[in-house]
Parts: structure tokens; C-alpha cells; sequence
């Protein structure tokens, strides 16, 4: 069962991740920005668009095109992806 509350409540970044997040959405945002950008997408995602597969945690949101990859564990955001 994954708990979306837990999830906003606990996510963290390393500070690579603000690197590749900016390179793979093509980007300049400020780790401010990512961060908020980041939650708000979470919070407004639907529970059901959010996947857990092994270890990691994939929320898709359409409306920004986005797949956000969060490690279970340590609710560290690993990338996120454009889709088409």
C-alpha cells in the first residue's frame, strides 16, 4: 500500500539530483524551485498514478508529462522523466 502522505512528509534530495532533474527536463530551475515543483506535482497526482515497483516509487503525472522515480526506502527523488 503506498501512503502518499508519508511520501510528501518525507522526501528528501541528494545534491546531485538537482542537476539531473534540470538536465533531463531541460531546465534552469533553483533547488527552491525543483522542490517545490517536485510537491506540488505529488500533491496533486492521484494516489492511483503512483506505482511501486521493487524498490522505487514511480508517480506519474500527465499533465506536466513528468515520471518522478523516489526510492521507498529513504523517500530520496532518484529523477524525474519526461513521457510522451
Amino acid at each position: 500500500m503506498i501512503n502518499k502522505k508519508d511520501i510528501l512528509k518525507n522526501i528528501c534530495y541528494t545534491e546531485l539530483v538537482y542537476e539531473r532533474i534540470n538536465k533531463k527536463l531541460n531546465t534552469k530551475f533553483s533547488k527552491k524551485q525543483i522542490e517545490e515543483f517536485i510537491f506540488k506535482t505529488l500533491k496533486e497526482t492521484e494516489e492511483k498514478f503512483f506505482k511501486k515497483i521493487g524498490k522505487n516509487f514511480y508517480v506519474t503525472n500527465t499533465e506536466n508529462n513528468i515520471r518522478i522515480t523516489i526510492n521507498s526506502n529513504t523517500f530520496r527523488i532518484i529523477t524525474v522523466d519526461r513521457i510522451e
